[in-house]
């Protein structure tokens, strides 16, 4: 087992003999004459695990050297023992404001020293030890954390893909709509309007919670989700309630298993995503900014995959065709700044698109 290191500062050389004669051993002693030789060792690897630093020195004292070593992240860690002849309580404060661990009054006994060296290197190597094991319980539970996202990922596409399969969709549906009002989100995070609510955390929630929205499907009859042709306005009244289906799905979970941020937002977003900007959309016909952001968003993501998907009472448009409708709707249909913001990305939608086809095989 290597020795642990000591590096001693003092330029006195009857006390560097003694430290050297006491210390080595048991240590790894490494010796600096002056503040300044002692900052230029502490540049270089493998670092002290302690230091024994002289007050009065010629150039830099021991205060401003232990002060450096404090404010540099690479030594701030090394415990700083002062050996001086200054012994008054006000230098002894001094020390401590500096950051040292301890303070010995030159002249000193040697049994003293050799008493505190040993009792804080065991502290440091305790800290040391409590990191390392802190470091590795957040490893752990970051693997952990992680694992449960991805069940929980598996899981909610699972679940979302037999919904879409009900509508002769597929799970690239999923996949382009959550990366569709992604885009959308990180670009308006840049608008004053926006700023506050489009965190990382908000966009992430956002895309975890995109997939569920036309989760209410499962509850849409046959006869009628998968009808080829118009739907008469009785059974367009049910197509209808496959918001208020989704919201009802997510409210049993929030009280079977407690409310969460993700199935708030899922929420939103199944309820609210065919809500219209002037209000002629449904269930409840909310207008403007009462419908909620999220939704708002997935309005746009939704609609324009719609529109370039291939359906059983429809044909896919072009992407310059669902573009045109898109835009046509900013204002009545949409949200003006989410059809802004859509306009700026129109490559990167038919990107997403392309990147994330269907398997017409």
């Amino acid at each position: 087992m290597d020795k642990e290191r000591v590096l001693v500062v003092d330029d006195e050389a009857f006390y560097i003999k003694v430290l050297v004669e006491l210390l080595n051993p048991n240590y790894q002693v490494t010796l600096a004459k002056s503040g300044e030789q002692a900052l230029k060792l502490l540049q270089a690897e493998p670092l002290p695990d302690l230091i024994l630093l002289d007050v009065l020195m010629p150039g830099l004292d021991g205060y401003q050297v232990c002060s450096q070593i404090k404010s540099d992240a690479r030594t701030k860690d090394i415990p700083v023992i002062f050996l001086t002849v200054k012994s008054e309580v006000e230098d002894e404060v001094t020390g401590f404001q500096c950051g040292a661990c301890d303070y010995i009054a030159k002249p000193f006994s040697p049994p003293i020293v050799t008493a505190r060296v040993a009792t804080h290197l065991a502290l440091q190597n305790s800290r040391k030890q409590l990191k390392q094991y802190s470091e590795h319980l957040e490893q752990r539970v970051r693997e952990r954390t992680e694992a449960i996202s991805r069940t929980q990922d598996m899981a909610i596409f699972c679940m979302t893909s037999l919904a879409e399969t009900r509508d002769n969709e597929t799970g690239m549906h999923i996949r382009r709509t959550q990366h569709y009002v992604k885009v959308l989100a990180e670009h308006l995070r840049s608008h004053e309007k926006y700023s506050n609510v489009l965190d990382d955390a908000y966009i992430e929630l956002l895309f975890k919670s995109a997939p569920l929205h036309d989760i209410g499907k499962v509850g849409v009859p046959d006869r009628i989700l998968l009808k080829p042709g118009k739907l008469n306005p009785d059974e367009w009244e049910e197509m209808k309630k496959h918001a208020e289906y989704g919201k009802l799905a997510l409210d049993n979970a929030e009280r079977e298993y407690g409310g969460s941020s993700f199935l708030s937002m899922a929420k939103d977003i199944a309820y609210s995503h065919h809500e219209r900007w002037d209000g002629k959309g449904y269930p409840l016909g909310l207008v403007a900014e009462a419908i909620p952001l999220s939704a708002r968003l997935m309005a746009i993501a939704d609609c324009y995959d719609a529109l370039i998907s291939k359906r059983v009472y429809k044909e896919a448009f072009s992407y310059e065709d669902a573009s045109d409708i898109i835009v046509r709707g900013r204002g009545t249909h949409f949200d003006p700044d989410m059809v802004d913001a859509f306009q700026a990305l129109e490559a990167v939608f038919v990107d997403i698109a392309k990147r994330f086809a269907d398997d017409d095989g």
